[in-house]
């Protein structure tokens, strides 16, 4: 969340922008269930409407607004020279009196996905949009909403970038993704409202959340580790990249591990204490988002390996009634193993000799099966009715 003394600072800022960027910058709203919602759409000046340019929609958090988030998560110098869109809608007022996106808390009943669906669908008759490449990001609610997309709109959103979000344990164990997203995840270790270690009920762990989407989009389970450069070392945190690569289509999970980093935007011009300022994470989540589109990574070099690698291995059937899986598989298995969407393994018969599983003693529900060969590690999400 933004901190609150910074918000009369973004209202004066508000004024500028009126007039700074009255030409690209508009205050707009649609009708959705009822509720007028607005929005403010960024488009970059050199946009002609001659080609299609990419979307992003960029979230704001929990008690904050479109117009804060604007200026305090600020992608609109990069789109001036990338060419792409950015709309920042507004959350609803929650029971609380707050503004939020309804990602599972607190009984609202917004439905912020149809909302971004239809929000979508509107900015397409009115601007030449790229279909293939909408992305969302966001800060704490606005990354809890962009999760929420991955699993409930991946058919429209093509990769997304969190900056202090997660997702609810119930967004995970419902998650219904129907491709596989590429995930960005940029948190701080000291974050005191989204914890990263998680907190029992309503935010997953940074780790646990990470490894669901690494499963889920079949990447290789060792990651590459980076130590970023710590140009700011007064800042008090350091940062390492985590990348998980060679998932389905080229896609991979990047986590940016901010030691000592609190629940702020990294390179903000808004710095307060557990503000990293050694990477910015604006021109991280975009550099990461714009190599996707819906299938994949844009020239993914090896389509048909990853094709075929998905070929080989079937599970049947699927869901199933009774628990109990059969394996078809040309190769060797050395090991398979049953976990539930928090990462725990599960102690259930699995005979690899004869491929099956007996998951009869497990509730209804979705896991991940994981099975590992000489060539590779391979998972695949099974379910329970």
């Amino acid at each position: 969340m933004i901190l609150l003394k910074i918000t009369t600072f973004l209202f004066f800022l508000s004024f500028i922008a009126t007039t700074t960027f009255a030409q690209q910058t508009i205050n707009a709203s649609i009708t959705h269930d009822g509720i007028q919602r607005s929005y403010i759409l960024y488009v970059p000046a050199n946009y002609t409407g001659n080609s299609a340019v990419p979307l992003l929609f960029n979230f704001h958090g929990y008690g904050r607004n479109a117009n804060e988030q604007m200026w305090y998560g600020d992608f609109r110098p990069i789109a001036d020279t990338a060419d792409f869109i950015i709309v920042h809608p507004q959350g609803t007022i929650d029971a609380n009196g707050a503004t939020h996106f309804n990602v599972g808390w607190g009984g609202s009943n917004i439905d912020d996905v149809d909302f971004t669906s239809a929000l979508i669908d509107s900015l397409l008759l009115e601007y030449v949009i790229d279909e293939e490449r909408i992305y969302s990001t966001g800060m704490s609610n606005g990354g809890f909403m962009s999760f929420l997309l991955a699993c409930e709109l991946s058919s429209r959103i093509a990769a997304i970038g969190s900056v202090t979000g997660s997702a609810l344990p119930a967004t995970l164990n419902s998650c219904s993704a129907s491709l596989p997203t590429p995930v960005l995840q940029i948190h701080g270790t000291a974050d005191p409202t989204v914890p990263y270690n998680g907190a029992a009920g309503w935010t997953e762990p940074i780790g646990s959340l990470v490894s669901y989407w690494v499963n889920f989009n079949n990447c290789d389970a060792a990651p590459q580790v980076v130590a970023m450069p710590d140009i700011s070392p007064s800042d008090g945190s350091t940062v390492e990249k985590i990348t998980y690569i060679n998932g389905y289509n080229c896609n991979e999970v990047v986590h940016y591990k901010v030691t000592n980093g609190a629940h702020t935007w990294p390179g903000t011009i808004f710095t307060s204490t557990g503000t990293n300022q050694d990477i910015n994470a604006s021109v991280e989540v975009w550099n990461f988002v714009s190599r996707y589109t819906i299938n994949g990574l844009i020239n993914c070099p090896s389509l048909d390996l990853l094709d075929e690698k998905i070929k080989r291995f079937n599970v049947f059937p699927n869901p199933s009634v009774n628990g109990v899986f059969k394996v078809e598989m040309t190769e060797e298995i050395n090991s398979m193993q049953l976990f539930d969407l928090q990462g725990r393994k599960l102690n259930v018969p699995i005979d690899i000799k004869n491929k099956t599983i007996d998951g009869t003693s497990l509730a209804e529900g979705k896991y991940l099966l994981q099975i590992e060969t000489k060539q590779s590690i391979l998972t695949k999400e099974i379910i329970i009715l």
